[in-house]
């Protein structure tokens, strides 16, 4: 998880955290900063065990890689933007954190982050990851009732949501309709809760949180169940498993406020499922080609066309005919010739 560092010594989470480098300096790791509230509640959403009747997240016995990267933020701020990394030319920490996570086992990479403008490195790195089978989730923001963060009926991109390959998530309230303060683009394929949601905090404490972060890390929990019970689907199938398991889905099929719909952990399950199986089912075996039927025979080579035959030997029988003739002729006239010469004066 990708944020502003976790509480490993809260009930929920206790011996759940592994804690990974400070990303967030320009060159070489920085101090650790004190474990993050906001990462601690997203962490307790994606992985909290419940105990002495805390938080249960979505998968309660995944582990969670912490690389915090960010400034921590109040859990009512929603996304915490990584301005840090527009900074630094052709680097980026939120890059570095992604190749860290892909290089170090992980499965699913949750960032509760987004800022405007994308990175050349973090394109990269993503690109990077999902090369190695990492899913991907972030939020969308929260600027979908902002004026100044809209244009043509739209909200503005945030990145690494609006990145190809990520699934961004926006958020809903309990009646599962879109929260205003959701960012509306095509960069969101999928919503999760996001209003008023149970997020646990260090020293032991609970709150509630509010913006897509919260909905991302949902999403991300929901990721990381479909990666323990199918770990080699790649990511497009685990997104495709996603927003083929959801709930109030839009009349029109997709809407940019809240994407396919709102995720649904069993229906993407059962997705993730039939994806699978159409994997397997779907390879050639060796002894086929094109299909399940049996190999064909080796086409016989063509013969001599019959037409063309024909044509052929009746030229050559015209031309010994015409040849037969002439020699006739010709013998015809040498015999006379002869038989001239022959009768003439003593």
């Amino acid at each position: 998880m990708i944020d502003s560092g976790v509480d490993g010594d809260i009930p929920e989470l206790r011996g759940r955290v592994i804690d990974g480098p400070d990303v967030s300096g320009p060159a070489t790791p920085g101090e650790r900063p004190e474990p993050g509230m906001h990462g601690t509640a997203m962490a307790s959403l994606i992985a909290g065990s419940g105990d002495t009747g805390g938080i249960v997240g979505v998968a309660p016995q995944a582990r969670v890689l912490s690389l915090p990267l960010l400034p921590d933020q109040p859990v009512e701020d929603g996304v915490a933007a990584p301005d840090a990394s527009r900074e630094f030319g052709d680097d980026s920490p939120l890059a570095r954190a992604i190749r860290y996570a892909a290089n170090h086992g992980a499965d699913v990479i949750s960032m509760s982050i987004g800022a405007y403008g994308a990175h050349p490195a973090e394109r990269q790195a993503i690109s990077y990851a999902l090369g190695k089978g990492v899913v991907l989730v972030a939020a969308v923001g929260n600027d979908g009732a902002l004026d100044v963060s809209r244009r043509d009926d739209t909200s503005f991109w945030s990145f690494p949501a609006g990145y190809t390959g990520v699934v961004g998530v926006g958020a809903v309230n309990a009646e599962l309709l879109p929260a205003p303060f959701s960012s509306d683009n095509l960069s969101v394929l999928v919503s999760a809760p996001g209003v008023d949601v149970p997020v646990a905090v260090p020293g032991g404490g609970h709150q509630s949180a509010e913006g897509t972060s919260a909905a991302a890390a949902l999403v991300a929990g929901v990721a990381a169940l479909v990666k323990a019970e199918h770990p080699d689907l790649p990511p497009a199938m685990v997104a495709r498993a996603l927003s083929g398991g959801v709930r109030a889905a839009p009349t029109t099929g997709y809407d940019d406020k809240v994407g396919f719909g709102v995720v649904d952990a069993a229906a993407a399950l059962v997705q993730a499922d039939r994806l699978a199986t159409l994997g397997r089912t779907a390879r050639t075996p060796p002894d086929r080609h094109f299909g399940q039927g049996p190999l064909s025979a080796a086409p016989t080579p063509p013969g001599p066309d019959p037409v063309r035959l024909w044509v052929f030997v009746g030229a050559v029988l015209v031309g010994l005919v015409i040849f037969g003739a002439a020699v006739m002729v010709l013998t015809r006239k040498a015999e006379e010739k002869s038989a001239r010469e022959r009768s003439g004066p003593a």
